[in-house]
């Protein structure tokens, strides 16, 4: 993952740069075909080096065109090939057309699909669908999908999963689950978020020898985040604990201190000066038992929160916080704080019922809060992850972390990052209070809301991909920290 391009497109914009590259640089369309198709078959080879068995799937549009390619170069090197159509032939245009006809030409047929064939083969190569659907796929096409997925075979889906929505990685009612994809020219924004990650396997990419300035001429603003981008700087030998900031966590109602605890810990692991807790006076005395190095403090009033708000560089209000109250008058209280404000959990749902916009925030929603501050559903949400944190980053702060597999962040200048770290493993209670405590341990160290989003995001899942190498299930937020101290630390 860490070899491929950072910048993320929309299936718009890869067909406006094949434009260019073909209508005013002069590389003619099925010279890409050629590269794409043996671009593809050159992974499939080393991808699977025992496979002499091949069945590749084509449907009627120019995806189909890389399909014939591979088809035909595969069949030429003496592999077992098996084309098989659906859709007309006599539907294909241009270039699929051309590639078609030359693959024929060689001696090699297209057969009707049938399901059975496809248990005679070692890998399915998907060229049904491109980047250019966008409707839920009924009838045969589904059928053929279903086939291909009920199958024991590894696939490879070129460009993009058939059924896979490119800009918003939505599953269009059904999709292929591919082991590898092969991405071409851009990679598309879909493939890295929503169901993307699930159905993509592998992902490859070629840019089929497209010239710089075709590039140039498409501006987008959503990248992946790889971690190269950003560094904390080197410590100076003087520094004392005031200059890395000092974080406030608030929170922690009855029956509900842990989450304030991870988030506090967090903060320290990441390398804040400072960390102090304030929560109920119940509890407050407790919670640093196991984690000294934490100030607490009780606190049941508006009054006696100020002072530690006065203190504080960086504020995270949400973690266990309730919904009592209490949990109101704290939020209340932070509302007009000019100071970072990390806002999660139930900071987020009492937000959705009091809406308001923080002046300077970091809001980090599930895909659940997301729907209740948007007051819509979580599959509305998940259809479009990229619209939904744009539309949370307008209406409530000033950057916003939309979590889930592929998680977004949003910054204020339109530009949106997709977080390239992560596992099924991080998906336990605690997970989103640690790294509501990276967030503002980075933030007391200087690093923009934006920077503190992207970096912390990342180095989270960094963290519980390490301690996710002895088993994803049963993966804890507690075993994150000290990977957190190692990546920030490199």
């Amino acid at each position: 993952m860490e070899s491929l391009p950072i910048s993320l497109y929309s299936a718009n914009q890869v067909r406006e740069i094949d434009r260019i590259t073909i209508e005013e640089m002069g590389i003619p369309g099925t010279c890409l075909m050629e590269r794409a198709g043996s671009v593809t078959f050159e992974i499939l080879q080393s991808h699977w080096p025992r496979a002499r068995r091949i069945a590749v799937l084509c449907g009627i549009g120019n995806n189909s065109g890389d399909g014939y390619v591979l088809a035909r170069l595969a069949y030429l090197a003496g592999y077992d090939v098996t084309v098989l159509q659906i859709g007309d032939t006599d539907k294909l245009r241009n270039d699929a057309l051309t590639a078609f006809e030359t693959m024929v030409n060689v001696g090699l047929i297209a057969q009707v699909f049938t399901a059975k064939k496809l248990t005679i083969v070692d890998v399915i190569v998907d060229a049904l669908f491109g980047t250019g659907i966008n409707r839920k796929l009924r009838g045969q096409w589904r059928e053929v999908i279903e086939a291909i997925n009920d199958c024991n075979c590894q696939v490879l889906s070129v460009d993009i999963p058939s059924g896979l929505h490119a800009d918003t990685g939505r599953v269009l009612g059904i999709a292929v689950q591919a082991n590898v994809t092969v991405s071409f020219i851009g990679l598309k924004q879909g493939l890295f978020t929503g169901a993307g990650p699930e159905y993509c396997g592998k992902i490859y990419f070629d840019d089929l020898q497209v010239p710089d300035i075709a590039y140039k001429q498409i501006k987008t603003k959503i990248v992946r985040f790889d971690g190269n981008s950003l560094i904390l700087p080197r410590r100076s030998r003087i520094a004392h604990k005031g200059n890395f900031g000092h974080v406030l966590v608030i929170g922690g109602d009855s029956g509900m201190t842990g989450a304030v605890r991870l988030a506090a810990k967090a903060a320290t692991k990441i390398g804040a000066g400072l960390v102090s807790i304030a929560t109920r006076n119940v509890h407050a005395a407790m919670l640093n038992i196991n984690c000294p190095e934490v100030m607490t403090h009780g606190i049941e009033t508006p009054e006696e929160l100020i002072p530690l708000l006065d203190k504080a560089s960086v504020i995270i209000i949400g973690p266990g916080l309730g919904q009592s109250l209490w949990a109101r008058a704290m939020l209340e209280t932070v509302k007009d704080v000019v100071k970072p404000v990390v806002v999660d959990a139930d900071a987020l749902n009492l937000l959705a019922k009091t809406p308001f916009r923080f002046i300077n925030s970091v809001l980090t929603p599930h895909p659940g809060e997301a729907a209740r501050l948007l007051e819509t559903s979580t599959s509305t949400i998940q259809d479009d992850r990229f619209a939904a944190v744009r539309a949370l980053q307008i209406r409530f702060g000033n950057v916003c972390v939309l979590k889930g597999a592929g998680t977004l962040i949003a910054g204020p200048d339109n530009s949106i990052s997709i977080c390239s770290s992560g596992n099924p493993g991080m998906a336990c209670g605690g997970m989103g209070d640690v790294l509501t405590g990276v967030i503002a341990g980075l933030l007391a160290q200087g690093l923009s809301t934006y920077d503190a989003a992207n970096f912390g995001t990342y180095i989270h899942g960094k963290a519980a991909d390490q301690a996710a190498l002895e088993g994803e299930r049963g993966l804890l937020p507690s075993d994150l920290m000290p990977w957190l101290r190692h990546y920030v630390n490199p």
